[in-house]
């Protein structure tokens, strides 16, 4: 407990610098639309402040009519609001890897099914990870704060070379695939990822790219300079305020 003062005080200030940049920025109206729709659970609601979705998924550049993959969606925090981003024309998969059975409180839902029906335009797809395909060409892959997951033993660990292909291949030329997590630290590989739940965000940048993609930006609304990289995301001292980083890769057209 002897760092929770200077870290919580540098949380605080982390978090109200980046409030402050991210009032200036015009959050396009599919965007806050999705974030605002009434039908979000309020414990979604409760996690914006930390997770800054209007911001992030302007960043992704996510727009009406696109087709979405939200791979590894969790309770579907971004899943609902893809749907209403892209709108009634556009399509969402939300993809759940068999491998997270074993953690679920509730059975995965049956592949190719539609989980809630006040999102029509969202579809499952269940499958291992090493079977990651989509039924179409999609224009955006996300995942959010579970890359790294990839590399633990409950994963397999995945082939990162061949999962990062299949996401290559599924997309459209100029499509993108933007990758959300917690910053380990530097130089650290993915020595943390099964006990910190942490990545080297070197080592994302460096396994995408191996696939083909280039490198299109990061977005820096959810970095954190006070986060020291050495306590597990869940700590109370840390969790909802971690170093997370954005980046942005983009399919050569």
């Amino acid at each position: 407990m002897s760092n929770w003062k200077p870290l919580a005080t540098g949380v605080l200030l982390a978090a109200l610098s980046g409030l402050s940049a991210s009032a200036s920025i015009m959050i396009p109206e599919n965007i806050a639309r999705a974030v605002e729709n009434p039908d979000r659970p309020a414990a979604d609601r409760e996690r914006d402040s930390d997770r800054k979705p209007s911001e992030v998924l302007k960043f992704a550049d996510v727009r009406t009519g696109q087709t979405v993959v939200d791979f590894m969606p969790g309770r579907g925090y971004f899943t609902k609001m893809f749907s209403v981003a892209v709108g009634p024309k556009g399509k969402v998969y939300a993809y759940i890897p068999t491998e997270v059975a074993q953690f679920s409180k509730t059975p995965l839902p049956a592949n190719g099914s539609t989980p809630d029906p006040k999102y029509p335009n969202v579809t499952a797809l269940v499958g291992p990870v090493a079977d990651f395909s989509t039924p179409t060409r999609v224009d955006l892959v996300w995942t959010s704060q579970n890359y790294h997951d990839l590399h633990d033993p409950f994963m397999g660990p995945v082939d990162m070379l061949k999962f990062d292909r299949a996401i290559y291949k599924a997309l459209k030329p100029g499509g993108e695939f933007v990758i959300e997590d917690h910053a380990a630290v530097p130089g650290s590989g993915v020595t943390a990822t099964n006990t910190l739940h942490r990545i080297d965000p070197a080592v994302v940048k460096q396994e995408v790219e191996a696939a083909g993609f280039v490198f299109d930006g990061e977005s820096a609304v959810l970095r954190n300079s006070a986060d020291p990289h050495t306590a597990k995301v869940f700590d109370p001292a840390i969790r909802g305020h971690t170093d997370q980083f954005v980046y942005k890769f983009r399919k050569p057209r």
